[in-house]
This record gives structure tokens, C-alpha cells and sequence, in this order.
């Protein structure tokens, strides 16, 4: 049996769903102990019930200081050291620049950014040595995308971050990478803020115009993160691995 991760302990943010969901089961096959978060209790439930095993849900909104302060509280009861840190909690509302409103920026800035750079730091105590943190970021951090103003930004930043952060926690021997996935097909689509009739138009024009003609799925990007958080990358850090069908680089 597949064992890269074998015994590790292994946080997965906004592990319900899309990336995250299909991160912590590919996780757990490969060995972990996986503990996934969200925002709503009943859908943290039904993602333990579906990856199964093991797995543990805490219900925590990355964009809510207390609740960041919760999470790495239980951890630290239940006398768990953290191998494999996760950030993959992330929201998208796209809007022309000239709309976008105080909460709509606040809300993406709390969740994309601010709380991701508290869950780092409310976990560097538990971090065990040699521990993996991967940030998700996104190709809108690298590329002008229309009405994505915000969200390329707080991409951009998580970005920055996982390459400054490699190299002031590197004598503490963690490895700190970020992933930049592409066009994922997940359930970030129905609430970005386009209408829903509108939704199935907009990912066909997306996929006609990755070099791949596809969208990629979340069990690629999935394995991205098991590299990023394996011994196979144990002399990587700092870099920014993209998942993307070429669309940056073609």
C-alpha cells in the first residue's frame, strides 16, 4: 500500500470541498492523519463521512481570528504535532473594479490573506521538524485577469508570502511552498458571483482557452500537494508550483 505520508499529521483548510476534499483523501490513502476545516458544520460532516478513515473535522472560517485561535488550541489538546500544513481555504468574487465594495474586499482579504498568515502563525508551535506548509495561491496571482482585481491580489500576496516565509523559517527547518492551480473544476464556480445560467458558458469559454482545451480537476492539483508535502520534495522550498494545462506558460 501507498505510504508517502505514512503516520503524518496533515491540517487541510477548507478540506470540504473541491481541492481540499480531494487533497485529504489522496492524503489519508497515502498514510496520513488527516484533519479537515470549514466553515459549515454540515458540510465538514459529510466530508469526514465521505473521505472516511481517521479523518477528524474541526468546524473554522480562516477569516475569523478566534476561530484560527480555536483550531490550533484543539490541535495542541489533543497532544498533536502538525507535519503537513495545508492552506487551501480560499473565496472568489469576481466584480468590475469599479463595484467592488468594502465587505466584498474585506471578505476576500480576511479569508485569502489576513487569515491565512494567522493560521501560519498559530501553528508554528506545533509545527513539527522537517514540516511542510503549502499556501494555495492561483494563476490570477501571475496573470491580468477582468474583475478579478481583489482576488489576483490576495493570490499575488499568498504568493509572496510562501517565498519570504521560506526563507525566515528555513533554520527552523520547515519548507514553506505555495501551489497556483489554474481552471479547477470545483465548487468555487457557483459562488463567484456570476449568474448560474451564465456558469456552464463561462467554463466552456475557460476551457477552450487552456492549452490543454480542459479544465483540470481537483485530484490534479491533489497531487501537486502530496509532492509539495512528501520527502520527494524534501530539497524544495520557496518555489511556486503551478497547475495550470500550460495557460502561463503557452
Amino acid at each position: 500500500m501507498p505510504s508517502k505520508l505514512k503516520d503524518k499529521v496533515a491540517i487541510i483548510t477548507g478540506g470540504n470541498s473541491g481541492i481540499g476534499l480531494a487533497t485529504a483523501k489522496l492524503f489519508q490513502a497515502e498514510g496520513a492523519k488527516v484533519i479537515i476545516t470549514g466553515r459549515r458544520k454540515e458540510a465538514v460532516e459529510t466530508a469526514v463521512k465521505e473521505i472516511g478513515g481517521s479523518c477528524k473535522g474541526i468546524v473554522s472560517d480562516t477569516g475569523n481570528l478566534n476561530d484560527i485561535a480555536n483550531l490550533y488550541q484543539q490541535i495542541q489538546q489533543s497532544a498533536m504535532k502538525i507535519d503537513i500544513l495545508f492552506l487551501n481555504a480560499g473565496i472568489a468574487i469576481f466584480s468590475p473594479f469599479d463595484t467592488v465594495d468594502e465587505a466584498t474586499f474585506d471578505a476576500m482579504v480576511n479569508v485569502n490573506f489576513k487569515g491565512l498568515f494567522f493560521n501560519i502563525q498559530k501553528a508554528l508551535p506545533l509545527l513539527n521538524e522537517g514540516a511542510s506548509i503549502i499556501l494555495n495561491s492561483s494563476i490570477a496571482g501571475k496573470k491580468g485577469f477582468p474583475n478579478t482585481c481583489v482576488y489576483s491580489a490576495t493570490k499575488a500576496a499568498v504568493r509572496n508570502m510562501a517565498r519570504t516565509l521560506s526563507a525566515e523559517l528555513l533554520e527552523k527547518n520547515f519548507r514553506v511552498n505555495s501551489l497556483s492551480p489554474g481552471p479547477i473544476e470545483t465548487p468555487i464556480f457557483d459562488k463567484v458571483g456570476v449568474p448560474l445560467e451564465d456558469i456552464s458558458e463561462m467554463k466552456e469559454g475557460i476551457a477552450n482557452q487552456n492549452p490543454m482545451k480542459r479544465m483540470g480537476t481537483p485530484e490534479e492539483v491533489a497531487k501537486a500537494a502530496l509532492f509539495l508535502a512528501s520527502d520527494d520534495s524534501s530539497y524544495i522550498t520557496g518555489i511556486d508550483l503551478t497547475v495550470d494545462g500550460g495557460a502561463t506558460q503557452l
